[in-house]
């Protein structure tokens, strides 16, 4: 057992947690100042890297390297609408629901937005996809490369990101430099899920509380988050084939509720040819939005956004391609990069283009002014909830909306759960999974730091700065693990395999 991996993040965790219920003004405070120094200081370090790693996979996909099969079997594990069931299920939360309602409206308030011609019909509905589209995944699908070869081709069974960066560091990731890597994918981890519980969660709980027709309050988000830490814990205790076909029950609920806002709320031409429209302008402009920064910061738009976003998967991809990896066997790299691709954006982009146009019809089209209401109040879950009052059966669909998202973190946290519990140990054999015990463990401490920040209810910004301020350093790791990928390829295809 590794103690070391284990109860230094755990202390960090308990004393950040005592950090925000004593003092959550002045560690907002510091959290802010923070974000605005990674953030705005640093922000061409995060474009550049999103753009060169969407570009690496480009070239691994096409390369002759594509070729290259995890595994001695030319069988994948999973059919592929399971394996692309897994991949959007356990690699999403169930921030993507709550991010396609409302990152519209969050769009629709940014002087930048108005001002391009086009405006917020344009506009706002084509950054959803932009942030949530082939960048992003480029992070999710460059390190699952790696990870797949280094399990299913090297045969190493030790799912941590010091071991992917064994072939350009050698054995200097057995001493410090590899706890050093590790603690910082541990801390990483923790503070993406901690932003993506506190984002999200109350959504929830207002959703609850509207259902039920009870007060919604602080307490109950976190007896949400209490209830979806038993639910994801229980299924993580029963292993991968629970997980897999939670993953199956995710999609049927998944495809229920898209299928009603589509067909049932009356805005069904609007949200296809709006979709197909930002489409059409992301294909379009999608160089120079990853590339502009923004110079003299006029709006701060990608500072604020683009940059957030970037670090926002980068902080995710610590423990989600572990998973992509595991189940992509008997796959070459070429599917797996761009059949990772298909699914990703498939589902993503699914998502965005039908809630999230639903949404931009209520303001553009019925004068429903959720942009507005959001920047006045903030109260992102009750401009939601106003949303789903346009829909027929409105308690159908929040019905539907909760048991969708409940599901997306059970099926999501499982995943993370898994890869993270074999950072606790200094070795395992092949095909071992962690203890339980130690599983139950790191459910729990997924949920501590999420419970206070929900306590000390603190700004969406101040929450994602979280984040942004974690992914710095794992930028450094994600570069350090490509470049090992292509150094152990080249190495094996020469013939001097190095195990």
């Amino acid at each position: 057992m590794d103690f070391f991996s284990i109860l230094v993040p755990l202390g960090t965790v308990i004393l950040l947690c005592i950090a925000f219920f004593l003092n959550p003004v002045g560690s907002t405070f510091v959290l802010e100042k923070l974000r605005f120094f990674v953030g705005d200081t640093c922000s061409i370090y995060f474009a550049f890297l999103g753009l060169a790693v969407f570009v690496f996979t480009l070239w691994l996909g096409t390369s002759s390297y594509g070729k290259i099969r995890f595994g001695d079997t030319d069988r994948p594990e999973y059919s592929d609408f399971r394996w692309g069931a897994l991949i959007f299920t356990s690699t999403m939360a169930a921030d993507i629901l709550f991010y396609s309602l409302t990152e519209w409206s969050l769009y629709a308030s940014e002087p930048f937005i108005t001002q391009q011609p086009g405006g917020i019909q344009k506009w706002a509905s084509t950054y959803p996809l932009f942030h949530w589209g082939p960048i992003a995944w480029s992070f999710y699908i460059a390190l699952a490369a790696a990870f797949g070869y280094l399990f299913h081709v090297r045969g190493t069974w030790k799912q941590k990101f010091s071991e992917a960066c064994r072939p350009l560091l050698g054995d200097r990731v057995d001493g410090a430099a590899g706890k050093i890597i590790d603690l910082i994918a541990i801390f990483s981890l923790i503070a993406g899920t901690s932003t993506t519980f506190s984002v999200t969660t109350p959504l929830l709980s207002s959703a609850v509380a509207r259902i039920l027709h009870i007060q919604d309050s602080v307490m109950l988000a976190i007896l949400i988050l209490i209830v979806i830490a038993v639910i994801y814990t229980l299924v993580l205790w029963f292993g991968m084939r629970a997980i897999s076909n939670l993953a199956l029950i995710c999609v049927i609920f998944f495809f229920a509720l898209m299928g009603y806002v589509l067909f049932f709320g009356g805005e069904t031409r609007y949200i296809l040819e709006t979709g197909f429209s930002a489409l059409g302008n992301l294909v379009q402009n999608f160089v120079g939005m990853a590339t502009w920064l923004d110079p003299l910061r006029e709006t701060s738009f990608p500072q604020n956004w683009t940059i957030y976003y970037w670090a926002y998967w980068m902080v995710w991809c610590v423990a989600t391609p572990f998973f992509i990896a595991t189940i992509s066997k008997g796959r070459t790299i070429r599917n797996m990069v761009f059949g990772g691709y298909f699914w990703g954006l498939a589902g993503t982009f699914l998502t965005f283009i039908i809630l999230g146009n639903y949404g931009l019809s209520q303001q553009m089209k019925h004068g429903m002014d959720i942009s507005g209401e959001i920047a006045a109040t903030g109260k992102y879950a009750e401009a939601i909830t106003r949303i789903f009052d346009a829909l027929p059966l409105p308690v159908l669909g929040l019905f539907l909306l909760v048991i969708t998202m409940i599901l997306f973190y059970a099926t999501t946290f499982d995943s993370l759960a898994m890869v993270i519990s074999y950072y606790s140990y200094r070795k395992l054999a092949a095909g071992t999974v962690p203890g339980k015990p130690i599983r139950v463990f790191w459910s729990i401490v997924f949920i501590l730091f999420p419970i206070a920040l929900i306590s000390s209810q603190n700004s969406i910004y101040a929450l994602q700065s979280v984040s942004i301020i974690a992914a710095f350093p794992i930028g450094i790791i994600i570069v350090l693990i490509c470049i090992s990928l292509v150094k152990a390829l080249r190495e094996d295809i020469n013939g001097n395999k190095k195990t």
